[in-house]
């Protein structure tokens, strides 16, 4: 590879970082337009070049393997941080650097009236910088690196309003669940290296069958399986996989532009990514892929249920969030890897779309985030109106937008699955369907349809059922939240269309939303990534099942309207019809005859509690118990005051002859005297009196 062509991967990171320096460091001296100025400078820049990047690469055939420099050797060990640059890496990098250009400029009009303008700006250029560092890394090492930083960064957008005590709860929670997860991602890089030798990617996946052969001292377990069961557990810290999902919801205290980038193209598709780049050592684990297969179908029917009841409209798009992630987590455990990227691409460009066009509505609203208080918004905001829609019905899956290639994809890809637990994946992912379209257009016919309830100032208070005044049957106990973004006041007042500088990015993001899945359903069945996803078609068949009956866009356009998931998409979008603009105590009737499960979803499935219970409980009594063992007994009461105690003792009762009296002292040194002399006198006939 040429130096120009290393100097073009080297800028692609660099130049968010040196946005991200200059905006933090410097903000003061460049103040608030310099400061967006360079960000968004640093990371066009990082857009530009990965989409050249991405025409050698893809279109061009030019694979991308490069250190870059040593970061540390011992012994056999060798530490390195380089680049590799596929099919897989360069469409994540063209993903993740646009999605991050529209919310840097979307952040312009969003945050414009905020005291740490320029620290936001800084934050997200930062963010950027760590996950492409991720995406591009040819090692375990630097995976790891850029893992560990989209979770740092996190934690402070996630906390961004520190003054607010709801905002440093959520960023702690979202910190310690990760750690959870990172714990079994070291554990699994660790034995990686430990069996390999290595931490390179294509040294490790040529000894995979080393692995694969292994079995753990004294367990009898496959290294292979224990390995990426680690591994995935890293991916269900930071994909938000049930039951490490509880911090992504609350993530949502953050200001609504990093809500978009986390939840759309950066963090939490990381451990989707870390399951595709490592697919040639999940392929020789059927057990790892089931267990895949099972959390993914669980998260992303149970997660969706959560989603109907929220009131919040950044919570309701949060919970689609960790539904669409279950998608992704179900096609990764049915090997349909390429599937599950293609989705993750798709959904990057419509949840960002959705997340933005969220804040919109907030802008619009002055800061009044309660979806009860709004309605009939398509009036005064057309274009966020508009671009709602696109985005709800690529979200929905219907055919012709983006949402509906890949969605359909992993339906049919894990339909041929015969691994354990795909037939509950493939029951969730269906029943799916019905439950993303009616809490996609709940939203969308509460917020843009319906009566004006906005007019009312006193509508966030007020007891009524029906078309989102149902207060009574849609309280839940995240309502306090509503209304929060940056203050809780609720106002009479008339809505408002946001600034060009907000509505831009939602349009560019709606073309894709609109004509990516079309454009990339036939390369994505037909090889796109090449060798930079490994799949045993003998095994696991999804892929090749796939493209066998795909025999063109329109066909299969055909063939959507005829088939189960479409009808179930209209059915949800009929029953949300029904319920929230036609018959509008129907949320009200619901609530009262089916009491306990609305109880259940409300407390969200009780995850948080029994977390409280059970393991901050646990970790609470087994830090007490170690503390009054450890530190109490055997640090403080053994090691430390006992040898105190002891010395003392000696003390003491050597202290008593010392009687201050001389003669005490001459008869003392001349008994030593006579002890020597006898030692000394004796010694030559020690042997003949002991016989030796």
């Amino acid at each position: 590879m040429n130096s120009s062509m290393l100097g073009l991967c080297l800028l692609v990171p660099l130049a968010p970082l040196c946005g991200a320096i200059g905006a933090g460091l410097f903000g003061r001296v460049l103040g608030r337009k310099g400061s967006h100025i360079v960000a968004i400078l640093g990371v066009l820049v990082a857009a530009l070049v990965s989409m050249d990047i991405y025409d050698a690469v893809v279109i061009h055939g030019q694979k991308i393997l490069t250190p870059v420099y040593t970061w540390a050797e011992s012994g056999h060990l060798h530490l390195e941080i380089g680049f590799l640059i596929d099919n897989l890496s360069a469409t994540m990098m063209v993903v993740v650097s646009f999605v991050s250009l529209m919310v840097h400029v979307y952040t312009i009009g969003y945050m414009a009236d905020d005291p740490g303008y320029q620290r936001f700006f800084s934050y997200i250029s930062l963010f950027t910088f760590s996950m492409l560092m991720l995406v591009m890394s040819n090692n375990f090492l630097q995976l790891f690196f850029g893992w560990e930083a989209v979770g740092l960064v996190s934690y402070l957008l996630i906390g961004f309003w520190y003054t607010r005590p709801t905002a440093i709860y959520a960023n702690l929670k979202a910190f310690l669940v990760n750690r959870v997860g990172d714990l079994g991602f070291v554990l699994g890089i660790g034995l990686i290296y430990a069996y390999c030798g290595t931490l390179d990617y294509g040294q490790v996946f040529a000894k995979a069958q080393v692995l694969a052969s292994a079995v753990l001292p004294s367990t009898g377990w496959s290294v292979i399986t224990v390995a990426c069961l680690c591994l995935f557990i890293g991916a269900m810290g930071k994909s938000a996989q049930f039951p490490l999902h509880v911090w992504l919801p609350d993530s949502m205290e953050g200001p609504t532009p990093i809500s978009a980038l986390i939840h759309a193209a950066t963090m939490v598709t990381a451990g989707i990514f870390m399951v595709a780049r490592t697919s040639p050592l999940f392929e020789l684990s059927d057990t790892a892929l089931s267990f895949i297969l099972v959390i993914g179908g669980i998260t992303a029917l149970f997660m969706g249920f959560l989603g109907m009841i929220q009131n919040d409209i950044k919570r309701v798009i949060a919970y689609s969030t960790l539904s669409q992630l279950g998608y992704m987590t179900i096609a990764l455990g049915a090997s349909a890897y390429p599937v599950a990227i293609f989705h993750l691409a798709t959904h990057a460009f419509f949840k960002a779309l959705l997340f933005l066009a969220a804040g919109s509505v907030i802008l619009g609203m002055h800061h009044d985030q309660d979806i009860r208080n709004m309605g009939g918004l398509w009036r005064y905001m057309p274009i966020t109106w508009i671009t709602s829609f696109i985005g709800s019905l690529a979200l929905i899956g219907f055919p012709g937008f983006a949402g509906f290639f890949s969605k359909d994809s992993i339906i049919e890809a894990v339909a041929v699955s015969h691994l354990p637990g795909a037939g509950f994946a493939y029951f969730a992912a269906v029943a799916g369907v019905f439950v993303t379209a009616f809490y996609s257009f709940r939203l969308f016919f509460l917020v843009f349809h319906g009566n004006e309830r906005f007019r009312d100032a006193a509508a966030a208070h007020a007891h009524h059922d029906g078309d989102a005044t149902t207060h009574d049957a849609e309280a839940t106990d995240d309502s306090h939240t509503a209304g929060h973004e940056p203050d809780g006041h609720h106002h009479g007042h008339v809505p408002h269309e946001s600034p060009a500088v907000v509505w831009v990015p939602l349009v560019a993001l709606a073309i894709p939303s609109t004509i990516i899945g079309a454009l990339g359903i036939a390369p994505i069945l037909n090889g796109y990534f090449g060798d930079a996803i490994a799949i045993n078609p003998v095994a696991h068949p999804a892929m090749e099942e796939l493209a066998r009956d795909f025999t063109g866009i329109p066909p299969m356009l055909f063939d959507a309207f005829r088939e189960l998931p479409f009808w179930l998409a209209m059915a949800g979008v009929v029953v949300a019809w029904a319920m929230y603009l036609k018959w509008t105590w129907m949320p009200a009737a619901l609530r009262q005859r089916t009491g306990f499960l609305y109880d259940l979803l409300d407390h969200k499935y009780y995850m948080d509690r029994i977390n409280e219970i059970v393991f901050a409980g646990g970790a609470r009594w087994l830090g007490t118990e170690l503390w009054k063992t450890g530190d109490v007994t055997v640090i403080d009461g053994a090691l430390v005051n006992g040898s105190a105690n002891l010395v003392g003792r000696i003390a003491l009762t050597i202290r008593r002859v010392q009687t201050g009296f001389l003669y005490h002292y001459a008869f003392a040194m001349l008994a030593g005297i006579a002890a020597i002399l006898f030692v000394f006198l004796t010694w030559p006939y020690l042997p003949a009196l002991t016989g030796k």
